[in-house]
């Protein structure tokens, strides 16, 4: 059974801050300068070309030239993933939550302003974990048992109500990032500190796209094909094809001892790219990576 949890009432100097912005999605949102940390998740979440950082302190949103946050629920949210409905996230509850820790996993669908439990609340914390940005079906690395899995690699077709064990056969190294395909969930990508491996098969079987001695940093799926960081000698961003399985290198800012953690294409506008970094930089293309933006230096917004 599903618990919808409800956020606490707004303070009068959030609201005011609220009220005075034309440009939040509503007045849940307030302006957000400064700084954050440990971001766990990038994307465009709820289908409204706004683009949503998933932050150690809450979500952190740049809009149209402008950033916002949410006033509470402050979450330090890990797992995060982008749905055209919202968003699926694990992590731990903020400090002034309720809230068991850690979250298990979470849906939201009014842009965090409400998290609905979808199961293991309490019991465990789904670093490694995504969904399919139109399917909502749901793949997931478990770290320990709990009381309905072991450890191991799970998919679920009907939003975690059931889950189905997964071979993952090929997989190896410590998984850093997981994702799905917007549509079609046969296709399953993981970056590990082995390289980046895809799946064809719902992940009962996985094979290298990049050389011995790289290092995955990030996947994101497409509809048309993966886009994935890697580390050999030096940041890399390509672009792999499903059609002819071609792969080709996308152009991206120098990124001297850094590596792209996060990656998110605007599923509205296939020219908007953006990406996040180990050393929290954050770098936003609105015509196909022939021009980048930098939106954070450092954790701090520009």
């Amino acid at each position: 059974m599903t618990k919808k949890i409800k956020v606490f009432t707004l303070g009068v100097a959030a609201l005011l801050l609220a009220a005075c912005s034309g440009e939040a999605a509503d007045s849940y949102e307030v302006p957000f300068e400064g700084g954050m940390s440990h971001v766990h998740g990038l994307g465009y979440a709820g289908d409204e070309n706004a683009l949503y950082f998933a932050s150690h302190h809450g979500l952190k949103i740049y809009r149209d030239g402008e950033w916002f946050g949410t006033p509470d629920n402050l979450h330090d949210y890990m797992g995060f993933n982008a749905t055209d409905e919202g968003f699926y996230t694990s992590g731990h509850p903020g400090a002034d939550s309720d809230l068991p820790n850690p979250l298990g996993i979470q849906r939201s669908e009014d842009g965090g302003k409400t998290i609905e439990e979808i199961d293991f609340q309490g019991e465990t914390d789904f670093h490694a974990m995504a969904a399919g940005y139109n399917s909502h079906d749901l793949f997931l690395i478990n770290p320990a048992k709990n009381s309905k899995l072991e450890a191991g690699v799970y998919k679920s077709g009907d939003q975690g109500k059931t889950w189905q064990p997964v071979k993952a056969e090929g997989l190896v190294g410590h998984t850093a990032s997981l994702a799905l395909h917007p549509t079609d969930s046969n296709y399953v990508a993981a970056a590990t500190s082995a390289g980046v491996f895809l799946s064809k098969d719902a992940g009962a079987t996985f094979r290298a796209l990049t050389p011995d001695g790289e290092r995955g940093t990030a996947v994101h799926f497409t509809k048309e094909g993966l886009i994935y960081g890697s580390f050999g000698t030096a940041a890399v961003l390509m672009q792999y094809t499903m059609g002819n399985e071609a792969q080709e290198q996308m152009d991206i800012p120098e990124l001297p001892d850094d590596a792209i953690a996060y990656i998110a294409q605007n599923p509205d506008d296939g020219q908007e790219l953006a990406f996040y970094t180990l050393r929290g930089h954050a770098y936003l293309s609105e015509d196909g990576t022939q021009n980048w933006k930098q939106l954070l230096d450092a954790g701090k917004t520009e």
